[in-house]
């Protein structure tokens, strides 16, 4: 029998596919065509998936190894006896690119491909996976175009970097029959399963609130004004689908995320571990009313983003709320946790410290309940689905990131426009907002362009 959550997710996948309408990959050749993609009129050829035997080799390319790609290479690698191995890396940086390289041969005694520009990564036919873990503003467009040349998907958070983007992801899987995993690792932990599975059961009773938490230290960037690009990084190529703006030494290489060109501030950031797992617990998708406020009230640097931030989500027809905190400095924990959730029932209260830890207290007195601490192992999880070319096997596939995602872009509009906004979560549309419905997308820079649909499925397998 299925679960209501498996229910929704089938549901969340049919609503608002667009029209259908085939997209195009600028300057990227497809197996089986003689044009580029991105020519007039050209359809991309659909690749047949592989099907892996006991003895094949799936074979991934991390895209963008300076910060979260590092971790991608040792998930993958430490998975060498299953048949599993990291033969590329990527990244628009090519000082970063080969110190990164040069770790890999000193570490696993071997030789890896490296590629600056991930168009080269998508033409490579010995190329069966790849793993983005490049900046925000490229997580949705390189997903795409991925799918699009036949590979499989392990996406860093967020999916996305704007709402729109997160449909277009699911639609390109769709139609490409790609597999496509959301890097939220919680997903894969057993103790999460578990909470999970309490919360369905009514452990702490009429589940009715979630609290998501990112209590972050996050320091002044002062202003570095412009400066000459540094040797060895692709500036055109880093800022991809942003529009272009002279280098400053504040975006390039973790500070991006406060700017709204390339980042969507730690809501967006950190905080889709909790936005996802707030609407998994309280079984929601997107909500119908938000309402955010917050700002700048601790450092004169040049960040963009709100360094405090809260924001709530409300679902008046199922009768449960989102209240999401965003702080970034000197602060007290609320029940232990710095980074995470809690979850609130007429019965109790759900305590999750992380992406692993969950502890249960019951009553008025709050009597200690069950409690547990497992993780799990993620890149396993996608590995297994790519094998078995099933989707169903994922725990964190795309529909997950758009919505854990796609919250966190509502939230940011919320903020950005100072006001409570109304949400219509089939139409996928705010209501009566002409400014709010145009902040679900973004002005992109050709050739980086992420198209307005995707076309339907080809055939089902």
């Amino acid at each position: 029998m299925k679960d209501k959550h498996d229910s929704r997710r089938e549901f969340l996948k049919k609503v608002t596919v667009g029209s259908l309408a085939a997209t195009a990959v600028p300057g990227l050749a497809m197996a089986g065509a003689d044009t580029p993609i991105g020519s007039s009129n050209v359809m991309p050829t659909i690749i047949p998936s592989k099907v892996f035997g006991a003895n094949d080799r799936v074979r991934v390319a991390v895209l963008g190894v300076n910060g979260r790609g590092k971790d991608h290479i040792s998930g993958f690698m430490r998975h060498l006896e299953n048949k599993v191995e990291v033969v590329t890396l990527c990244d628009a940086d090519n000082v970063v690119l080969q110190e990164r390289a040069k770790e890999f041969e000193t570490k696993y005694s071997k030789k890896v491909k490296t590629e600056q520009d991930l168009r080269r990564v998508f033409d490579d036919k010995e190329v069966d996976a790849v793993s983005i873990a490049m900046p925000n503003h490229w997580h949705a467009l390189a997903t795409i175009w991925a799918c699009q040349a036949g590979k499989d998907v392990y996406v860093e958070k967020p999916g996305s970097h704007t709402f729109m983007e997160g449909r277009r992801m699911i639609e390109a899987a769709e139609r490409y029959d790609r597999i496509v995993q959301h890097g939220v690792q919680l997903r894969s932990s057993e103790a999460m399963k578990e909470a999970i599975q309490h919360l369905r059961n009514g452990t702490i009773g009429k589940v009715y609130m979630a609290r998501g938490l990112v209590f972050k230290w996050r320091p002044d960037i002062g202003n570095q004004g412009n400066s000459p690009v540094p040797e060895g990084l692709n500036w055109d190529l880093w800022q991809g689908p942003a529009q272009a703006k002279a280098f400053s030494k504040n975006y390039v290489h973790y500070n991006w995320h406060w700017f709204w060109d390339y980042g969507n501030g730690d809501i967006g950031n950190q905080g889709i571990h909790e936005t996802d797992l707030c609407m998994w617990g309280l079984d929601v998708g997107l909500p119908e009313e938000i309402s955010s406020s917050g700002g700048k009230f601790l450092w004169n640097d040049v960040k963009e983003t709100p360094e405090v931030l809260t924001t709530t989500y409300k679902y008046p027809k199922e009768g449960k709320v989102i209240q999401f905190e965003v702080r970034p400095w000197m602060t007290n924990k609320e029940d232990g946790v710095e980074v995470g959730n809690i979850f609130y029932g007429d019965k109790g209260y759900m305590v999750i410290n992380g992406y692993a830890d969950y502890k249960i207290f019951l009553g008025r007195d709050r009597q200690p309940g069950p409690a547990r601490n497992a993780g799990g192992d993620h890149y396993k999880n996608f590995i297994d689905a790519v094998r078995a070319h099933d989707k169903k096997l994922l725990n964190g596939p795309v529909e997950t990131a758009h919505l854990a995602s796609g919250i966190a872009h509502l939230g940011n509009i919320s903020y950005r426009l100072g006001r409570t906004l109304k949400f219509d979560p089939q139409k996928e549309q705010f209501i009566g907002d002409k400014e709010a419905n145009a902040m679900l997308t973004r002005k992109y820079r050709a050739p980086y362009v992420i198209p307005d649909n995707i076309a339907a499925p080809i055939s089902k397998r």
